[in-house]
């Protein structure tokens, strides 16, 4: 019996920026400028502003079931700080500080997550994608962007952002493949948070690593500190530029950890214990930024209140005007489903206007 080797693989792990906020090795280009660093850093910041603010608002009951992105916000922000405008965002249902650089604004995320359609109505991001609840679902729209893309010869790439959950669904796996068979620019983040809601990553795949999940689709995999947003926007860069320049597909694995619950209708604690949370806190990605920006001499006591102040004001003013927002009639829930509704469709959207009325 002849035995060979046919295939063999390796997953390389991106990190640079160390959880003690010193640099492993020699930094990026754009990180040689601590003002490419400060904006970075903002955008962390307000994203934890607007989470503790929504979480507190779901609790006090102005506001619907929210997920909290603490601790997770270097992958979203890191992710598109290495896009350009005219790429194409498909987000799952944790990328608030994703979709806040990209020009949602903080009033419609208020909206969307109190149930108001308006707030997937961007006014920004017209090309962006809305937020896809069901786990996995959206990886087949953002390969179906990508080929659209692909067919007119656009100079743009798609960047689509998923949990760990989604890469054990069937979705996921015939998107990827389908990504290699038709060579489309289009970038798979996986936020590799530890956590599919009560299932842990342990459970959920025997693979060593996610990233190697795309060895068997034939395309591109690495993975990533996910709590290091200068190793995450590089490697973000390198797939991006593969992604436009030879419609060859990544798939990037950040690993992070969910420090909250999956959401707020969820209590972690139900499967997990804080001797188990506890040394995660140490390698947060805000905290491990500000050290390193301080190390710099770049950022001051000073500096982090006047941002802190100014992330409040900001989130307390979208939050006021969100409150203040009068509520579409019952009627509404229909009108963003078909570009002509179906006659059943239509019947019951005239019901619910006529009990509409009658209220």
């Amino acid at each position: 019996m002849a035995r060979t080797t046919v295939a063999s693989f390796a997953i390389d792990r991106v990190a640079m920026l160390g959880s003690d906020g010193q640099m492993r090795g020699a930094a990026p280009a754009f990180a040689a400028d601590p003002a490419e660093l400060i904006t970075l850093y903002r955008a962390m910041v307000l994203t934890r502003s607007f989470d503790a603010k929504a979480v507190a608002m779901q609790r006090t009951g102005r506001l619907g079931t929210y997920a909290s992105v603490l601790g997770q916000e270097a992958v979203g922000i890191g992710a598109v700080a290495a896009m350009r405008p005219e790429d194409i965002l498909v987000p799952s249902f944790r990328e608030h500080g994703a979709q806040l650089w990209r020009g949602v604004t903080l009033e419609e995320l208020f909206l969307y997550w109190g149930g108001d359609e308006r707030g997937s109505n961007f006014a920004g991001p017209r090309d962006d994608f809305p937020v896809a609840i069901p786990v996995a679902s959206h990886t087949p729209h953002a390969v179906g962007a990508a080929l659209a893309v692909k067919l007119r010869g656009e100079d743009r790439a798609v960047v689509c952002i998923m949990g760990d959950g989604a890469t054990s669904k069937g979705d996921f796996y015939e998107s990827l493949n389908l990504a290699g068979v038709w060579s489309v620019p289009a970038v798979f983040l996986v936020n590799n948070n530890q956590w599919a809601i009560s299932v842990p990553r342990s459970a959920q795949s025997a693979a060593e690593t996610l990233a190697q999940k795309a060895v068997a689709v034939g395309i591109d995999g690495v993975q990533v500190d996910g709590n290091d947003v200068i190793a995450v926007r590089q490697v973000m860069a390198e797939a991006l530029a593969r992604a436009r320049a030879e419609g060859r597909p990544t798939l990037v694995e950040a690993v992070t950890y969910r420090l909250g619950d999956h959401t707020t209708a969820d209590d972690a604690r139900r499967y997990r214990d804080d001797a188990e949370v506890s040394p995660h806190w140490e390698k947060e990605p805000v905290a491990r930024l500000r050290t390193y920006l301080r190390g710099l001499g770049a950022w001051s006591r000073a500096d982090e209140e006047k941002l802190l102040e100014d992330c409040r004001a900001q989130v307390d003013a979208a939050a006021d005007a969100f409150l203040a927002t009068p509520p579409q009639p019952p009627e509404t829930i229909f009108d963003h489903i078909y570009a002509e509704l179906p006659a059943d469709l239509a019947a019951q959207r005239a019901a619910a206007m006529e009990g509409s009325d009658d209220g």
